[in-house]
């Protein structure tokens, strides 16, 4: 089921509206997202787009919620944090495209056309051009980052991020940054394409 495109479309649109329902709100002078840990000197930068919204930022097939086949609602806002508009749509095709070497994708998702996937995702969420130029570019910047805050996080709170760090979490993220800057031009070239 998590390969059917009309599923894979909807999950685009729920994160549209959700991002469209949020696009108003301010977070409260005072509170800040974090997660628990400081950034370490070494850790690579962010990408440089202003937050634009407070995202969900966790758009797995677990935390979507489907009625008839279609997505519906979300579930799990532990991660929710201002974002850059860009980093929602990437988020959900890290999930649903799968971005990332296909010898990680969970089965059902191997095979598949990542690069039409992910421009059906940003056709159904309704991406600007200047996101989908974006894309690549935030995709590879968060890859690199994501490998120092989960080994920080696996050091710092062990737990299920030691856990997912020991079963190997670091060398996926690794695989993904490497395939992203293999196939980056195939990406941008199906989501930009007229």
């Amino acid at each position: 089921w998590v390969a059917d495109e009309e599923r894979l479309a909807s999950v685009g649109r729920l994160v549209r509206d959700y991002d469209e329902a949020v696009a108003g709100f301010t977070v409260p002078e005072g509170v800040s997202p974090s997660t628990g840990v400081s950034e370490r000197p070494g850790t690579p930068p962010a990408p440089r787009y202003p937050a634009e919204l407070v995202g969900h930022m966790d758009y797995t097939p677990d935390n979507i919620v489907f009625r008839d086949g279609r997505a519906v609602a979300l579930i799990d806002f532990d991660l929710a944090k201002p974002v850059a508009r860009v980093e929602e749509p990437l988020n959900a095709m890290l999930h649903w495209a799968p971005l990332g070497d296909p010898a990680d994708a969970d089965p059902p998702l191997r095979g598949l056309d990542v690069p039409r996937r992910c421009r059906i995702l940003a056709d159904a969420y309704g991406m600007s051009g200047t996101d989908r130029s974006r894309l690549v570019e935030v995709a590879v910047l968060r890859a690199r980052r994501s490998w120092f805050s989960m080994r920080q996080l696996a050091e710092e709170r062990g737990g299920g991020w030691a856990r997912m760090w020991d079963e190997g979490v670091g060398d996926q993220i690794k695989r993904r940054e490497a395939w992203l800057e293999r196939n980056g031009s195939a990406l941008e070239a199906a989501l930009t394409a007229p």
